[in-house]
Protein backbone atom coordinates (compact mmCIF):
# COMPACT_ATOMS: atom_id res chain seq x y z
CA UNK A 1 0.00 0.00 0.00
CA UNK A 2 1.39 3.21 -1.01
CA UNK A 3 0.54 7.24 -0.90
CA UNK A 4 0.77 8.95 -3.87
CA UNK A 5 1.21 13.01 -3.79
CA UNK A 6 0.98 14.89 -6.32
CA UNK A 7 1.31 19.05 -7.19
CA UNK A 8 0.27 19.66 -3.94
CA UNK A 9 0.54 23.45 -3.61
CA UNK A 10 -0.93 25.94 -0.14
CA UNK A 11 0.00 29.71 0.43
CA UNK A 12 -1.47 31.91 3.22
CA UNK A 13 -1.67 35.50 1.37
CA UNK A 14 2.01 36.12 -0.39
CA UNK A 15 3.79 32.90 1.66
CA UNK A 16 4.28 29.99 -0.12
CA UNK A 17 3.74 27.19 1.96
CA UNK A 18 3.77 23.94 0.15
CA UNK A 19 5.58 24.55 -2.83
CA UNK A 20 4.05 21.80 -5.92
CA UNK A 21 4.76 18.48 -3.79
CA UNK A 22 4.96 15.14 -5.41
CA UNK A 23 6.28 12.86 -2.88
CA UNK A 24 4.59 8.60 -2.32
CA UNK A 25 4.85 7.33 1.11
CA UNK A 26 4.91 3.59 1.39
CA UNK A 27 3.21 1.04 4.36
CA UNK A 28 5.44 -0.46 6.54
CA UNK A 29 7.20 2.15 7.71
CA UNK A 30 7.29 4.97 9.99
CA UNK A 31 8.40 8.25 8.10
CA UNK A 32 9.79 11.08 9.96
CA UNK A 33 8.85 14.78 8.77
CA UNK A 34 11.90 16.48 10.06
CA UNK A 35 11.45 20.15 9.69
CA UNK A 36 12.14 23.25 11.97
CA UNK A 37 8.69 25.19 13.96
CA UNK A 38 7.02 26.99 11.18
CA UNK A 39 8.58 24.64 8.52
CA UNK A 40 4.62 23.61 7.13
CA UNK A 41 4.14 20.20 8.59
CA UNK A 42 0.91 20.88 10.42
CA UNK A 43 -0.25 23.04 7.33
CA UNK A 44 0.96 19.72 5.08
CA UNK A 45 -1.33 17.03 7.83
CA UNK A 46 -3.96 19.71 7.21
CA UNK A 47 -4.03 19.57 3.65
CA UNK A 48 -3.92 15.33 3.51
CA UNK A 49 -6.39 15.41 5.91
CA UNK A 50 -8.44 18.36 3.99
CA UNK A 51 -9.35 20.23 6.77
CA UNK A 52 -8.07 23.69 5.08
CA UNK A 53 -8.16 24.65 1.66
CA UNK A 54 -5.47 24.37 -0.45
CA UNK A 55 -4.19 25.88 -4.25
CA UNK A 56 -3.39 22.32 -5.90
CA UNK A 57 -3.31 18.83 -5.27
CA UNK A 58 -4.46 15.61 -5.65
CA UNK A 59 -3.88 12.20 -2.85
CA UNK A 60 -4.11 8.75 -3.92
CA UNK A 61 -4.12 5.33 -2.07
CA UNK A 62 -2.58 2.73 -4.09
CA UNK A 63 -3.03 -0.79 -3.40
CA UNK A 64 -2.88 -4.42 -5.43
CA UNK A 65 -2.44 -2.35 -8.79
CA UNK A 66 -5.51 -0.08 -7.73
CA UNK A 67 -4.88 3.48 -7.48
CA UNK A 68 -8.36 5.65 -5.45
CA UNK A 69 -8.48 8.79 -4.26
CA UNK A 70 -7.93 8.65 -0.27
CA UNK A 71 -11.22 9.36 1.76
CA UNK A 72 -11.74 10.83 5.06
CA UNK A 73 -11.96 7.30 6.28
CA UNK A 74 -8.53 6.37 5.29
CA UNK A 75 -6.93 9.11 7.39
CA UNK A 76 -6.19 9.06 11.10
CA UNK A 77 -4.78 12.29 12.74
CA UNK A 78 -3.02 12.95 15.87
CA UNK A 79 -2.79 16.56 17.08
CA UNK A 80 0.04 17.59 19.13
CA UNK A 81 -2.54 19.27 21.53
CA UNK A 82 -4.96 16.19 22.69
CA UNK A 83 -8.50 16.83 21.19
CA UNK A 84 -10.71 14.76 23.69
CA UNK A 85 -14.56 15.73 25.67
CA UNK A 86 -12.99 16.28 28.93
CA UNK A 87 -16.48 16.18 30.09
CA UNK A 88 -16.78 12.11 29.36
CA UNK A 89 -14.68 9.38 31.12
CA UNK A 90 -12.51 7.65 29.27
CA UNK A 91 -14.94 4.58 29.35
CA UNK A 92 -17.20 6.99 27.53
CA UNK A 93 -15.35 8.06 25.55
CA UNK A 94 -14.66 4.74 24.11
CA UNK A 95 -17.62 3.85 23.99
CA UNK A 96 -19.43 6.92 22.11
CA UNK A 97 -16.87 6.56 19.55
CA UNK A 98 -17.57 2.60 18.68
CA UNK A 99 -21.03 3.61 18.77
CA UNK A 100 -20.78 6.44 15.81
CA UNK A 101 -18.37 3.98 14.31
CA UNK A 102 -20.26 0.60 14.22
CA UNK A 103 -20.96 0.23 10.65
CA UNK A 104 -17.04 1.15 9.71
CA UNK A 105 -15.05 -0.68 12.98
CA UNK A 106 -14.52 -4.60 12.42
CA UNK A 107 -14.33 -6.90 15.12
CA UNK A 108 -15.15 -4.41 17.82
CA UNK A 109 -13.58 -5.52 20.83
CA UNK A 110 -14.72 -5.31 24.83
CA UNK A 111 -13.84 -2.00 25.94
CA UNK A 112 -11.67 -2.92 28.98
CA UNK A 113 -9.63 -5.04 26.10
CA UNK A 114 -8.69 -1.17 24.42
CA UNK A 115 -7.85 -0.02 27.53
CA UNK A 116 -5.40 -3.23 28.17
CA UNK A 117 -3.99 -2.33 24.70
CA UNK A 118 -2.73 1.25 25.15
CA UNK A 119 -2.04 1.02 28.84
CA UNK A 120 -4.32 2.62 30.51
CA UNK A 121 -4.62 1.23 34.11
CA UNK A 122 -7.86 -0.18 35.61
CA UNK A 123 -8.52 2.49 37.49
CA UNK A 124 -8.13 5.31 35.66
CA UNK A 125 -10.71 4.26 33.21
CA UNK A 126 -13.46 5.59 34.53
CA UNK A 127 -11.79 9.05 35.46
CA UNK A 128 -13.00 12.14 33.78
CA UNK A 129 -10.98 13.22 30.90
CA UNK A 130 -10.14 16.25 32.36
CA UNK A 131 -8.49 14.72 35.09
CA UNK A 132 -6.02 13.22 32.45
CA UNK A 133 -2.53 14.40 31.88
CA UNK A 134 -1.08 15.42 28.58
CA UNK A 135 0.21 11.92 28.35
CA UNK A 136 -3.05 9.91 29.06
CA UNK A 137 -4.76 12.46 26.85
CA UNK A 138 -2.43 11.62 24.11
CA UNK A 139 -2.94 7.87 24.59
CA UNK A 140 -7.39 8.08 24.84
CA UNK A 141 -6.46 10.07 21.04
CA UNK A 142 -4.24 7.81 20.04
CA UNK A 143 -6.64 4.71 20.99
CA UNK A 144 -9.56 6.29 18.84
CA UNK A 145 -7.05 6.43 15.84
CA UNK A 146 -5.76 2.77 16.32
CA UNK A 147 -9.86 1.51 16.62
CA UNK A 148 -10.45 3.00 13.62
CA UNK A 149 -7.88 1.33 11.14
CA UNK A 150 -7.34 3.65 8.99
CA UNK A 151 -4.67 3.48 6.46
CA UNK A 152 -2.96 6.46 6.95
CA UNK A 153 -2.07 7.73 10.19
CA UNK A 154 -0.81 11.32 10.66
CA UNK A 155 1.07 12.22 13.75
CA UNK A 156 1.40 16.04 14.48
CA UNK A 157 4.57 16.49 17.19
CA UNK A 158 2.65 13.38 19.58
CA UNK A 159 5.74 13.01 21.53
CA UNK A 160 6.94 16.17 22.31
CA UNK A 161 5.73 16.82 25.21
CA UNK A 162 5.74 13.53 27.06
CA UNK A 163 7.37 12.52 30.09
CA UNK A 164 9.97 9.63 28.93
CA UNK A 165 8.23 6.57 30.34
CA UNK A 166 5.18 7.23 28.27
CA UNK A 167 7.23 8.52 25.30
CA UNK A 168 8.72 5.31 25.03
CA UNK A 169 5.64 3.32 25.38
CA UNK A 170 4.34 5.05 22.67
CA UNK A 171 7.34 4.58 20.35
CA UNK A 172 7.10 0.68 20.91
CA UNK A 173 3.34 1.04 20.48
CA UNK A 174 3.82 3.21 16.73
CA UNK A 175 6.35 0.26 15.92
CA UNK A 176 4.00 -2.36 16.29
CA UNK A 177 1.40 -0.81 14.04
CA UNK A 178 3.92 0.10 11.33
CA UNK A 179 3.02 -2.66 8.92
CA UNK A 180 -0.36 -2.41 8.41
CA UNK A 181 -0.59 1.77 7.85
CA UNK A 182 1.44 3.94 6.27
CA UNK A 183 2.58 5.83 9.50
CA UNK A 184 3.59 10.25 9.02
CA UNK A 185 5.20 11.52 12.42
CA UNK A 186 6.05 15.20 12.01
CA UNK A 187 8.71 16.55 14.65
CA UNK A 188 10.82 19.71 14.88
CA UNK A 189 13.73 16.96 16.93
CA UNK A 190 16.19 15.46 14.66
CA UNK A 191 17.18 12.80 17.69
CA UNK A 192 13.30 11.23 18.07
CA UNK A 193 13.27 11.22 14.15
CA UNK A 194 16.51 9.15 14.07
CA UNK A 195 15.34 6.81 16.88
CA UNK A 196 11.80 5.90 15.93
CA UNK A 197 11.84 6.40 12.15
CA UNK A 198 12.64 4.25 9.26
CA UNK A 199 12.86 6.86 6.40
CA UNK A 200 13.19 10.80 7.06
CA UNK A 201 11.68 13.12 4.98
CA UNK A 202 12.65 16.78 4.94
CA UNK A 203 10.43 19.79 4.51
CA UNK A 204 12.68 22.41 3.44
CA UNK A 205 11.04 25.92 1.70
CA UNK A 206 8.00 24.18 1.15
CA UNK A 207 9.81 20.89 -0.62
CA UNK A 208 9.87 17.44 0.61
CA UNK A 209 12.72 16.12 0.40
CA UNK A 210 13.95 11.96 0.95
CA UNK A 211 17.11 11.58 2.77
CA UNK A 212 19.33 8.97 2.11
CA UNK A 213 18.80 6.58 5.96
CA UNK A 214 22.94 5.01 5.25
CA UNK A 215 23.81 8.64 5.93
CA UNK A 216 21.43 8.57 9.26
CA UNK A 217 24.04 8.61 11.48
CA UNK A 218 26.52 10.31 9.46
CA UNK A 219 27.86 13.83 10.75
CA UNK A 220 27.49 15.00 7.22
CA UNK A 221 24.02 14.30 7.08
CA UNK A 222 22.81 15.97 10.51
CA UNK A 223 24.89 18.88 9.31
CA UNK A 224 23.28 19.09 5.94
CA UNK A 225 19.41 18.77 8.10
CA UNK A 226 20.90 21.68 10.50
CA UNK A 227 22.05 23.86 7.76
CA UNK A 228 18.50 23.05 5.79
CA UNK A 229 16.58 24.39 8.75
CA UNK A 230 18.92 27.36 9.56
CA UNK A 231 18.37 28.27 6.03
CA UNK A 232 14.47 27.81 6.16
CA UNK A 233 14.78 29.90 9.47
CA UNK A 234 16.40 32.84 8.44
CA UNK A 235 14.38 32.86 4.66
Amino acid sequence: MYLKIEHLSKKFEKKQVLNDICFTFESGKIYGLLGRNGAGKTTFFNCLNRDITFESGNFYLGDNNILRRITSEDIGYVLSVPAVPEFLTAREFVKFFLDINKGVIDEIQPIDKYFDYIGIEAEDRDKLLKDYSHGMKNKMQMLVNIIAKPNILLLDEPLTSLDVVVAEEMKLLLRSLKEERIIILSTHIMDLALDLCDDIVLLNHGILEAVDKNNLSSAEFKEKIITALKEETHA
